[in-house]
């Protein structure tokens, strides 16, 4: 009771202060505040005070009655932008805005926005072939690399492209090679490398702009099965790149994209031993200009350095129980990814090689309640991607999962099924890699 009549006695102090300052005083009209937990009164400008006893101060400065609830229409309809009010860029301003500012802007679009930008007009189609938006495309920092992939059926065009940030796959209009049949073992700096069944012909492609070059084919015996590395002369493709055919005799060959010519830099050492057994399911990494390649018999792992020309053996011993195995790549580091398989049980794991130790330590592995899915049956993997970003194919009898696995946030993630458009038969994935999307590369 108390509180009701401090509050009837705070209302009339206000009427009496409306009708003596309302209607002619300029200044602020200083209020008196009840304070009702203490019993004292304080002194302050309207507004100056927060919670319900400025609300009633308001309320009754503006000699209005108690907010109530609005329909949702007439909110909506408040927060609606007015036709009349809204600022219409006038063309003045567009026409002084500096042409080299428009390379700026684009290269730090995201990959289907820049190829909306490429249909507004000419000028900005040839835009994207200067050599200023190339270099400020390669200096930018981007997302997450495609997978460029080839699928069991549509023999006329089996090339499907990931996109993992919209989680969309995107199937090229025309095939990109002219033999029908064309692997994809390689990729650095928006470029990816297709090789044919007889290991001989090479092909160079971006993906993005569907742009293809056929390269010198390597002068040794064609049908031997070969591992293909790239790596990039400079920051970007403009410097050139260099591609890499290892052999299990150890012969080998490097293509230098500026001098449009295979060469054979130096001899296979001597402290390795032949043949090599690779282990051609694993697409070697690069880190840096040293290029990794996987071996077997004894298990571990072959590098060499393409701008230095030294090899260097590591023999590392594999986790037990491990099929499927292939070598990964993340921010420097050598990764390993693979099965294992004990038992009834199959799981994937990720490795990461000490340096100090030359052994593989367990960094993650795929949450169990997948891996529950696999009980019982025999699993195939395949690695489609080896660097930051990693797409696994796992096989089974009538079964086929793709998952994503980002060794940056160590977060698994389902990808959904590879399906042409207008059509629901989903496309079985058989190769593949992963590519970063560079509108700008060139062959």
């Amino acid at each position: 009771m108390g509180e009701v009549a401090a509050l009837r006695q705070l209302v009339g102090q206000v009427q009496e202060l409306w009708d003596l300052y309302g209607a002619h005083a300029h200044p602020l009209p200083r209020w008196y505040l009840l304070d009702f937990e203490h019993g004292s009164i304080k002194d302050d400008y309207c507004g100056g005070r927060t919670g319900y006893n400025s609300e009633i101060l308001k309320i009754m400065e503006t000699n209005q009655s108690p907010p109530r609830k609005r329909p949702r229409r007439d909110r909506n309809r408040e927060k609606a932008p007015c036709s009349n009010s809204t600022e219409v860029m006038k063309n003045e301003i567009w026409r002084e805005f500096p042409e080299d500012l428009f390379e700026t802007v684009i290269a730090r679009l995201p990959v289907a926005a820049i190829f909306r930008f490429r249909a507004v007009c000419r000028k900005w189609y040839s835009l994207l072939d200067s050599d200023n938006f190339s270099r400020q495309y390669s200096e930018v920092p981007h997302g997450l690399p495609w997978f460029y992939t080839i699928t069991h059926e549509n023999a006329n065009n089996n090339v499907a492209m990931y996109d993992p940030s919209l989680k969309k796959w995107h199937h090229p209009s025309v095939p990109l090679a002219p033999t029908k049949i064309v692997i994809p073992v390689a990729s650095v700096g928006g470029l990816v490398c297709l090789l044919d069944l007889s290991h001989k012909n090479f092909y160079i492609c971006n993906p993005l702009m569907q742009s293809l070059k056929e390269i010198p084919p390597r002068s040794v015996q064609a049908w031997s099965r070969v591992a293909v590395g790239m790596v990039l002369n400079g920051r970007n493709t403009n410097d050139g790149y260099k591609v890499m055919w290892l052999g299990n005799d150890g012969s080998y060959e490097v293509y230098d994209s500026t001098k449009n010519k295979w060469s054979c830099p130096g001899v296979f050492p001597p402290s390795i031993k032949l043949p090599l057994a690779l282990n051609f399911r694993s697409q070697p990494v690069a880190v840096g200009s040293t290029l990794y390649f996987m071996c077997a018999e004894p298990d571990g792992v072959l590098s060499y350095d393409v701008s230095t020309g030294i090899w260097k053996q590591f023999i590392i011993p594999l986790p037990l129980h491990l099929t499927d195995h292939t070598l990964a790549e993340f921010q420097g580091r050598v990764m390993l990814v693979g099965l294992l398989c004990k038992n009834a049980a199959t799981c994937v794991c990720i490795w990461e090689l000490q340096k100090m130790t030359l052994l593989w330590k367990e960094v993650d592995r795929m949450p169990n309640i997948w891996c529950l899915e696999f009980y019982g049956k025999h699993m195939k993997m395949t690695c489609l991607g080896n660097s930051g970003l990693l797409m696994l194919s796992l096989k089974a009898k009538r079964m086929n999962r793709l998952v994503t696995y980002n060794l940056f946030k160590k977060e698994w993630q389902k990808v959904p099924d590879c399906m042409l458009p207008c059509s629901r038969k989903k496309q079985w994935i058989a190769c593949g890699t992963a590519f970063d999307p560079c509108p700008s590369a060139l062959a």
